[in-house]
């Protein structure tokens, strides 16, 4: 395989530690988009009682696991620390007790291995994840979509990112988290909506499309999760809230998110092509990405638009360390090192 221009170098490698949430995973990365080992440990179990995560339970979960998924990592990839040329490590946004659990491991490595510190943004790592996976060239329009963020951003280069339009209130996977919460169904929610829907009608109740139609890029999300609640409550109230009602709401709120995020999206994408010109890629990343039929709805939008849409494999979409791994081969050798004093932050936009 050839070197790429604007690609990190093909023998690099470096190792990622992500640790922002409910997901502990340790993963090597070759520049040449080869990941030689991705060690995770799910929370899952840990948080499922509590119908969401628990910041302090998280936080003693990563503690537990990270040095084991560190050795597995490493022998898995038949590697030592010598051998990695740069440590990267998730510095948030997050949950600030994990953040810190992965980051002070990173700088225990690198201090004592004398390997150079990348503190990564989580969503710098969301956001670079389709150059890990297909290899997309700058620039490119990105939605990203998580339990924690709705942004569309013009993605010109590493670090160079300009915010086409964000959510006002509720993050996307939020919304799908809670209404998940509200008919019943187990933790993480997201998933269990999207099979739901799958056995539903969703013509069958008709919800409110926040700011659809308006001349900015930006999105909301409260006010359709607030008319489903009310649904789910009314149906209830009257002995209606069955199995296919269950079915038939989550339809109906996916077609909503779908014809929501199609609309917003086309805002984003006629200003993203007066700027850049036609024929560029359109990026789909972040945990909601995993949802196969938003996938469907915006490849719809893309090719109608003249571009491609490139959503990374499912196991790239959610919470991992391949793509901090990724993202700190895109920094080394561009970007000098992180000091020792990198700090962890609960907040950390990625554009202004």
């Amino acid at each position: 395989m050839k070197p790429i221009p604007g690609f990190p170098a093909h023998d690099a490698l470096v190792l990622g530690i992500e640790s922002s949430c409910d997901e502990t995973a340790v993963a090597l990365v070759r520049g040449d988009g080869t990941i030689l080992a991705q060690a995770l440990q799910s929370q899952t179990e840990a948080h499922q009682a509590y119908g969401g995560v628990v910041p302090e339970i998280a936080a003693r979960q990563h503690m537990l696991h990270i040095e084991d998924l560190l050795k597995q990592a490493l022998h898995d990839a038949n590697v030592t620390l010598p051998q990695v040329d740069a440590i990267a490590a998730t510095a948030g946004p997050g949950l600030i007790g994990g953040v810190i659990v992965g980051l002070m491991t990173a700088k225990a490595l690198a201090s004592v291995h004398r390997k150079p510190l990348y503190a990564i943004n989580h969503l710098e790592g969301h956001a670079l994840t389709a150059r890990l996976s297909d290899r997309v060239a700058f620039p490119y329009l990105l939605l990203l979509v998580s339990g924690g963020h709705c942004q569309v951003l013009a993605v010109e280069g590493v670090g160079q990112y300009r915010k086409l339009g964000a959510t006002r209130d509720d993050a996307l996977g939020e919304a799908f988290d809670k209404i998940a919460k509200m008919m019943g169904l187990p933790y993480p929610g997201g998933p269990q909506v999207e099979r739901l829907a799958r056995d539903g009608d969703d013509t069958r109740f008709t919800f409110p499309l926040p700011m659809v139609g308006e001349a900015h890029g930006d999105f909301s999300f409260s006010g359709l999760k607030t008319a489903v609640r009310r649904q789910i409550v009314a149906l209830a109230e009257a002995g209606g809230l069955d199995a296919q009602a269950k079915a038939d709401i989550a339809a109906s709120f996916q077609r909503s998110v779908a014809a929501i995020l199609t609309d917003r999206l086309g805002v984003a994408l006629k200003t993203f092509v007066a700027q850049y010109g036609p024929g560029h890629t359109l990026v789909l990343a972040g945990g909601v990405a995993a949802n196969l039929y938003l996938r469907k709805e915006l490849t719809s939008l893309a090719d109608a638009h003249g571009m491609l849409l490139v959503a990374p494999p499912l196991a790239l979409c959610t919470d991992n360390a391949a793509m901090i791994a990724w993202a700190g081969l895109e920094r080394l050798g561009q970007f000098p090192p992180d000091g020792l004093d990198a700090l962890p932050r609960a907040r950390w936009p990625l554009a202004a």
